[in-house]
């Protein structure tokens, strides 16, 4: 008898060509589907709460799959763990409703992109976070960050490549603060319905941009207002995003 399993996963994204398939390298469903294969047999796919591009990490990824094999599902997340590579960890799995879907039911996100603020980057930093060496002022990000919040057609915050039918999202939460531990550690984090195609590390880079005073506090509003790439800032870099929760009625 079959049975729908709930997993949270978390990943270091370096290695990896994003969370989906690809053909061109190796991608985190991939590795979950071998693992789930070595172990049980089974030809399955694994779906998730949405994808994440190259580069991109998460700790809190959600996906599930179907699967016909008797494991108790308290060992499940131990087993699958012994089978994926140290950079790939089921944290936790759950038995749930025949019918659930990560992504169709996913009610909001939460993103996180962390920038290191200081005149050099530490290397073991390297992989998670952006690079931001000029001093930054972080009321003018907050502010500008204001924006974001309510419903809004983000066209002018994603990219061209986008394969989304709507380009309107609403938007919870959008904050800026430091690390507690690191104070050099600058993180950006946005709540949200949804998010396109490269949209949170758009709002990074034009945050970073509005921080340094390379942009107005008003680039944000103005990019969303008038709909035009052109106004925002630049694409940050994929190491500094990482998908922290998401979360479901």
């Amino acid at each position: 008898m079959s049975r729908r399993i709930r997993m949270t996963v978390a990943y270091d994204g370096t290695r990896y060509a994003g969370w989906q398939r690809q053909k061109n390298g190796i991608a985190v469903q991939q590795r979950l589907e071998e693992a789930f294969y070595t172990l049980f047999h089974e030809t399955v796919v694994v779906d998730a709460s949405g994808r994440t591009d190259a580069g991109v990490h998460a700790w809190g990824q959600v996906a599930a799959v179907t699967l016909e094999h008797s494991i108790p599902i308290e060992r499940l997340a131990l087993a699958l763990n012994s089978q994926l590579p140290e950079d790939i960890r089921v944290m936790e799995a759950a038995e749930t409703a025949p019918d659930f879907h990560p992504q169709f039911q996913a009610k909001r996100k939460t993103y996180r992109y962390t920038y290191f603020n200081g005149p050099f980057l530490p290397p073991q930093y390297r992989f998670y976070m952006a690079h931001i060496h000029e001093p930054v002022n972080m009321a003018r990000m907050n502010e500008a960050a204001k924006a974001l919040l309510g419903e809004h057609d983000f066209t002018a915050l994603s990219s061209a490549q986008r394969t989304s039918k709507t380009t309107v999202r609403r938007i919870y939460d959008a904050r800026i603060y430091r690390d507690v531990a690191d104070s050099r550690v600058i993180h950006i984090e946005v709540t949200g319905n949804g998010f396109l195609y490269n949209m949170v590390r758009i709002i990074a880079g034009t945050l970073a941009d509005i921080g340094r005073g390379r942009m107005p506090v008003s680039a944000l509003s103005d990019a969303l207002q008038k709909k035009d790439r052109t106004l925002a800032g630049v694409t940050a870099p994929p190491q500094g995003l990482a998908l922290m929760r998401v979360f479901y009625e």
